[in-house]
């Protein structure tokens, strides 16, 4: 069950102590506060976890704060809409603002390779008044004799000339637990010049355990792709472990599927999830068109 408080009401206000007090009366029932950032308003929510089924809602529909009480309708119980119940949720980081209303693009590098190279692709989006890109410094691969990317070696520079060309936001994937103190504290050496956001690659989308640590973090956005081999529905209780970890400042890319049907396309594109993931959840939604086009080959009218 979720309690919804009016806009202006904070969760400091006396009558949000006595709702918590009336929620965990009950027995093995426990509270989370959420501060919830909407499209058009900032939102106090209330979760009310552990046995809810036999609660009722009125008691707590009667407090004057009280927006109105949602009752979990859906297995992704922090990511879900619930039945159109609940606001789709965006967020604003490093001044740029990301809803399901919204439009950005990520150009940039899929892995960075030479500070020149990169200077490059950044002063050209900077032109462009383009302020969110993409770069990998970790850069898992199908084959171990490819390149894997520079690591931490190269956040510094890659972050400082970011934040030269007026790029506010650098997705980049990460794919153990250190990689997140290491793009930190890059970002800290730097002065914060630019921000970060954490990308899930679609080969990590059941490592339950880099989800989790991904998600005890609030500080850095997520990027979750959705797993190349498994359903919609397993992606989202993917992502339903990065917001039940405290963090909910999460984007959902769809990044294609992997079919058997072969060259030059290498997966199908599932582009009709976009409106189906902003119905069943309060996410932002991308998508990544690279994994569909094939390969870079010239057309017959040149």
């Amino acid at each position: 069950m979720i309690i919804v408080l009016k806009a202006d009401v904070e969760a400091s206000h006396p009558e949000v102590r006595r709702l918590i007090e009336l929620a965990e009366s009950f027995p093995d029932v426990h509270t989370e506060l959420h501060r919830i950032q909407g499209a058009t308003r900032s939102l106090t929510e209330i979760y009310l976890l552990g046995r809810t089924g036999v609660i009722p809602t009125e008691p707590f529909q009667e407090f004057a704060c009280v927006e109105k009480v949602v009752r979990i309708t859906e297995k992704f119980r922090s990511i879900g809409r619930h039945g159109g119940g609940l606001d789709a949720v965006g967020f604003e980081y490093n001044g740029v603002r990301i809803s399901q209303d919204t439009f950005h693009c990520f150009p940039g590098l899929c892995a960075v390779d030479t500070r020149e190279n990169t200077d490059a692709i950044f002063r050209l989006l900077g032109e462009h008044g383009i302020e969110t890109a993409r770069a990998g410094a970790y850069k898992p691969r199908t084959s171990p004799y490819d390149f894997q990317g520079h690591g931490a070696a190269c956040l510094p520079w890659v972050f400082e000339l970011a934040g030269k060309y007026g790029i506010r936001i650098v997705a980049m994937e990460v794919t153990r637990e250190s990689h997140i103190e290491e793009i930190q504290k890059a970002l800290a050496a730097t002065g914060n010049a630019s921000g970060a956001m954490l990308q899930i690659g679609t080969r990590n989308a059941q490592n339950f355990e880099l989800l989790k640590a991904v998600g005890q973090q609030t500080e850095l956005p997520v990027l979750f792709k959705r797993g190349m081999g498994i359903t919609l529905e397993e992606s989202l209780n993917a992502c339903e472990y990065v917001a039940s970890g405290g963090n909910r400042r999460i984007i959902f890319c769809l990044r294609d599927m992997k079919t058997n049907l072969g060259d030059p396309h290498r997966n199908f594109v599932d582009f009709s999830h976009v409106p189906v993931v902003k119905r069943l959840t309060r996410l932002p939604v991308c998508v990544d068109p690279s994994h569909s086009v094939g390969s870079r080959a010239i057309a017959p009218d040149g």
